[in-house]
């Protein structure tokens, strides 16, 4: 385990195992992702004080991305993994298709520095159902709990396509502040009440749908008491869809637990969904974590937008894809 800075104040602590992407175009054969490599990147480019603990096995460990991380000013801390999860992203016309080489290995709880324990907000991003439930009781009870349900929803066999796995009871979604899935996470039909409810009163729940936006479902009592659609912001080209939809669960955070960083004054808790749309858009625009931008190109992006009406009341009450479009994230 590597420890680096750990004593400054800090915002957001993120969690989970970075994965080992396969891609012809780098000399590697592969490329570091994870929904954690992603988040963490964001928020510290962002402007919050970061940290995260991430997995890694021998390869990922030595992975020149996690210099980006570095430089960004996530404070860092590697947990060594005997083995970290490989995918294959393959796009097709149906849509992405995963297929797994390496399962990984759960995370294990350590000792963590107490200025972490103290951030604002937490940010749980497993990948191949690496964070237990376990880890709910890590976090602070006064702190904000986001996490990235995707990584629960997968059945993984080495060498196998990645299949869905139904949303369920968990500890982590029931403590969670706010949760992200994509569309390609659940099956046709899936109710958007079933999915909230397994999440509190006062949560929020964003359903990506790629280049058709998504949902944003705030939850009360007795199940959703609003759902906004909002539209997606363009992007001048696609590269790379790997982690679109981390980035923008990782800038909807920001905007809710620091909302000054979105450049306008906000309520603290209200996700701007036109900030978040506009970061997840420019992470398509390169290739891997390379293209995950910083606050001032976010910005740009917004205003460049801000003729579109891109929130407004939704009547979707389902959500999900149908077998032939693949399974993946966006």
């Amino acid at each position: 385990m590597i420890r680096v800075g750990t004593n400054r104040p800090i915002d957001v602590v993120h969690v989970g195992s970075s994965s080992r992407d396969l891609v012809e175009a780098d000399p590697r054969g592969w490329r570091l992702g994870g929904g954690v490599t992603y988040a963490a990147l964001t928020t510290a480019r962002l402007g919050l004080r970061t940290a995260a603990l991430i997995g890694v096995d021998d390869a990922a460990a030595t992975a020149h991305e996690l210099e980006l991380l570095r430089d960004a000013g996530v404070d860092l801390v590697l947990q060594h993994l005997p083995e970290g999860p490989i995918f294959d992203n393959q796009e097709t016309p149906a849509g992405r298709v995963q297929v797994c080489y390496a399962v990984g290995r759960p995370l294990r709880i350590p000792i963590l520095p107490p200025a972490w324990l103290r951030a604002t907000a937490w940010s749980l991003l497993p990948v191949a159902d690496e964070v237990d439930q376990a880890w709910a009781d890590v976090v602070p009870a006064g702190a904000f709990l986001a996490v990235g349900w995707q990584g629960m929803l997968r059945d993984l066999v080495p060498g196998g396509r990645v299949t869905r796995r139904p949303p369920g009871p968990s500890v982590l979604i029931q403590r969670a502040d706010l949760v992200g899935v994509s569309r390609h996470d659940v099956a046709v039909g899936t109710s958007v009440a079933l999915l909230a409810g397994f999440m509190h009163a006062g949560a929020d729940l964003l359903v990506t749908e790629g280049p058709e936006g998504g949902l944003l479902v705030r939850v009360g009592a007795d199940g959703p008491r609003e759902i906004l659609r909002y539209r997606p912001t363009a992007s001048d080209r696609e590269i790379d869809q790997t982690g679109a939809g981390d980035t923008f669960l990782a800038a909807a955070l920001t905007s809710m637990i620091r909302p000054a960083i979105g450049g306008r004054s906000r309520s603290r808790r209200v996700p701007d969904l036109r900030f978040a749309a506009a970061a997840g858009s420019l992470t398509v625009e390169g290739p891997g974590l390379s293209a995950v931008p910083d606050r001032a190109a976010v910005l740009v992006r917004r205003v460049r937008d801000q003729m579109r009406r891109d929130v407004r009341p939704s009547a979707d009450t389902k959500v999900g894809v149908t077998p032939s479009e693949g399974s993946g994230t966006d």
